[in-house]
C-alpha cells in the first residue's frame, strides 16, 4: 500500500505534489485522464495495424508491401486499365475510321467529342483555355477563324505536327520583323498600322491609312492577301475581323510589324495515340464550327 500520510499537499489546490521542485515551484501530481490514455494506446495499435496491412515503411530497396498489397497508386492504375478495357471496342473503331466517317456517325462522334474534351483539358487547356477561348498569343478555337485551316484534315495535321515545333511536317510560317530588320522605317510602320486598324474598324482609321495601304500591298499582301483576309497556307491571319491573336490596337500592331511574331504549337503526334488525336480533332472542329 502507498503511504499517503507524508504526501506534500499543495495548499492552493489541495492536490498532492510529486515531490519535485524547481526554484521553489512544486510539481503537482495530476496524471492524464484514463480515457485520454486509452485513446492514445488505441491510435498506436491502429497505426501498427496500418503498417502491417498497407505499404508503409521505406527500405533501401523500396518499401514494405503490406499484407493486403493495396496502394492508392495501384488502385488508380487498375481503374485506368479497367477503363481502357471498357473503351477498347470503340477506340478500335476510332483507329480504323476516317475523320469524316467519325464525324458522320452520331455514336462515334459523340464518344470522340467526350474523349477529345477530356484530352483537351489534360493537354491543350493550359494554352487555349478550358473552353478553347484562347488568350494573347494563343488562338481562340471558338471563333471560326483558323490560322492553318479549319477542315478536319487541317486541324488534325496542326495537332499532329504542330507549328514551329521542329516536326518536319509542322507549320513553319513566321511574321517577319519589318522594323527590327530595317525593311520598313518607323513612319512606314505607323502608316501600315493605321491601315491595318482601318480594315476591321474604319472609324478608327489614322492619318497614315492611305499611305499604309500602298506599303501593305508591297510588303504584307504576299502573305495576308490583297484583301487582307489571310492565307492558311502560311498561317497568316485574316486582318479584316476584330479577332486578334496578339491585339488589334495600333500600339500592338506597331509592335507586331516591328518585331515579328512566331508562336509555338507542340507536335502532339509524338505524345498522343492516333485515337486521341482523332478525338481531339473532332472536339476542336466542333468548338468553332470548323470548315
Amino acid at each position: 500500500m502507498v503511504d499517503n500520510t507524508h504526501q506534500d499537499i499543495d495548499a492552493a489546490t489541495g492536490t498532492a505534489t510529486t515531490g519535485h521542485a524547481w526554484d521553489g515551484i512544486k510539481e503537482l501530481n495530476t496524471p492524464l485522464p484514463k480515457w485520454w490514455l486509452y485513446v492514445l494506446y488505441a491510435t498506436i495499435i491502429w497505426a501498427v495495424g496500418y503498417w502491417v496491412l498497407y505499404p508503409a515503411i521505406p527500405l533501401p530497396g523500396g518499401h514494405t508491401q503490406g499484407i493486403l498489397g493495396w496502394s492508392s497508386r495501384g488502385a488508380v492504375k487498375q481503374d485506368l486499365a479497367d477503363l481502357a478495357t471498357q473503351r477498347a471496342g470503340i477506340v478500335d473503331q476510332l483507329n480504323k475510321a476516317t475523320l469524316q466517317k467519325i464525324d458522320a456517325d452520331p455514336k462515334l462522334a459523340e464518344f470522340a467529342r467526350a474523349y477529345g474534351r477530356s484530352a483537351f483539358g489534360n493537354n491543350c487547356a493550359p494554352c487555349h483555355g478550358s473552353g478553347g477561348q484562347g488568350s494573347k498569343g494563343y488562338p481562340n478555337l471558338n471563333a471560326d477563324r483558323w490560322l492553318w485551316g479549319g477542315s478536319l484534315d487541317q486541324i488534325s495535321a496542326t495537332i499532329t505536327h504542330g507549328a514551329r515545333s521542329g516536326d518536319a511536317n509542322g507549320h513553319e510560317g513566321n511574321m517577319p520583323d519589318f522594323g527590327k530588320s530595317g525593311v520598313l522605317t518607323k513612319d512606314q510602320i505607323n502608316a501600315v498600322a493605321d491601315y491595318v486598324v482601318s480594315l476591321s474598324n474604319p472609324a478608327a482609321a489614322g492619318a497614315g491609312a492611305a499611305a499604309g495601304k500602298k506599303i501593305f500591298a508591297e510588303n504584307c499582301s504576299p502573305c495576308h492577301g490583297d484583301n487582307a483576309k489571310g492565307n492558311s497556307e502560311v498561317g497568316a491571319p485574316n486582318l479584316t475581323t476584330k479577332i486578334w491573336l496578339y491585339g488589334g490596337d495600333k500600339e500592338t500592331i506597331v509592335e507586331t510589324v516591328t518585331n515579328g511574331r512566331g508562336g509555338h504549337m507542340p507536335a502532339w503526334g509524338e505524345k498522343l495515340d492516333p485515337a486521341t488525336i482523332k478525338s481531339l480533332t473532332i472536339f476542336v472542329h466542333s468548338l468553332g464550327g470548323g470548315q
